[in-house]
């Protein structure tokens, strides 16, 4: 023990710690979806890890960028001083955007970033300058990277313009160097990472399969991976947004191929919050669905009339209850 002690105070760095120092609780970000936080975390309550790289994947308009968006309005909604780095390397990101998902613009800032080389210098000197500040300065801080497939690399530059018809081979490298670097000292600063990405659909494959694009390096890199897949809803004959099912490919926190659905609205409303706790509910045996109606203490009622007026239906008794059921479903071990 003393030797251990020796060795740790001799290292003197901020990463080296005994065992029985180090702070294992877990940070969660709320995303706005319970049933969405369930599915990432095991509880309804908990959300997306508070100091790791979560990973949202699917193909083109999938609603990856709208899905984050959400999110980070949930999270500056929820913490009045927090504030938001968002690395955008579609240039689809701006301020009518923006302000359309009702996120508060003095505290969200768009980094403009073309190629892998120039989000991890960028990144990381934000965390550098963020620990320099004492600890009880740092305000809740979340970084969005939308999105990884469209980051070039200074080498597939320089041969366009050279006019060299050559793959560049490094990237993939170049992208695990990225990772390699930001994870551990995301996870010092309790900074959350956000990174979209896009998917393909891997040939030759015995069953149909989806793959994320740019390498391995975000594979090992994320705690979480999403894969998003999604379908338009209509109020009427008007799209007011997506129903988009959620699968976690790969978790940490909670447990591999569970899959969701929550609702996600094209305005400031962002994710629905209460969406697909019916279907959970039911899951567990709370309650039962007659056709097409939920049989709630004693009354049938239509799921949009339930959805119309949540709290009435989903008191505090009744989330208890569906937070032990959501952590049988998604959770490690027993509830």
């Amino acid at each position: 023990m003393d030797l251990l002690k020796e060795i740790v105070k001799e290292i003197g760095d901020d990463y080296t710690k005994l065992a029985s120092d180090i702070d294992d609780a877990e940070h969660f970000v709320d995303t706005g979806s319970y049933i969405f936080n369930g599915l990432v975390s095991g509880s309804i309550f908990g959300g997306v890890s508070g100091n790791k790289i979560t990973a949202i994947a699917g193909e083109s308009s999938t609603g990856k960028t709208f899905f984050s968006l959400a999110i980070v309005k949930n999270f500056l909604d929820s913490n009045p001083d927090a504030y938001c780095l968002y690395f955008d390397s579609e240039a689809a990101v701006n301020k009518s955007l923006l302000a359309s998902r009702g996120i508060d613009l003095n505290r969200t800032a768009v980094v403009n970033v073309v190629t892998i080389e120039d989000f991890r210098q960028k990144a990381l000197k934000a965390v550098d300058i963020y620990l320099k500040k004492a600890t009880e300065d740092r305000k809740p801080c979340m970084f969005v990277l939308d999105s990884l497939g469209m980051l070039s690399t200074e080498k597939e530059i320089k041969d366009a313009l050279d006019e060299k018809q050559v793959r560049d081979m490094t990237k993939s490298q170049l992208v695990k160097g990225a990772f390699r670097m930001l994870t551990l000292k995301l996870g010092q600063a309790n900074i959350p990472l956000l990174v979209t990405n896009h998917t393909y659909d891997v040939i030759g494959s015995y069953v149909p399969t989806k793959e994320m694009g740019g390498g391995s390096g975000l594979k090992y890199a994320a705690s979480t991976i999403i894969y998003l897949s999604k379908k338009k809803e209509k109020d009427g004959t008007e799209v007011v947004g997506n129903l988009i099912k959620a699968k976690t490919h790969k978790s940490r926190l909670s447990k591999e191929n569970k899959d969701v659905t929550v609702r996600l609205y094209y305005d400031e409303r962002g994710l629905d919050r209460y969406y697909g706790l019916l279907e959970l509910g039911e899951l567990g045996g709370l309650w039962k669905n007659v056709a097409g109606r939920y049989e709630i203490d004693g009354k049938k009622v239509y799921a949009k009339a339930i959805y119309k007026d949540p709290e009435q239906y989903f008191t505090p008794e009744v989330m208890e209850k569906l937070d032990v059921i959501a952590r049988g479903e998604f959770s490690y071990g027993s509830p």
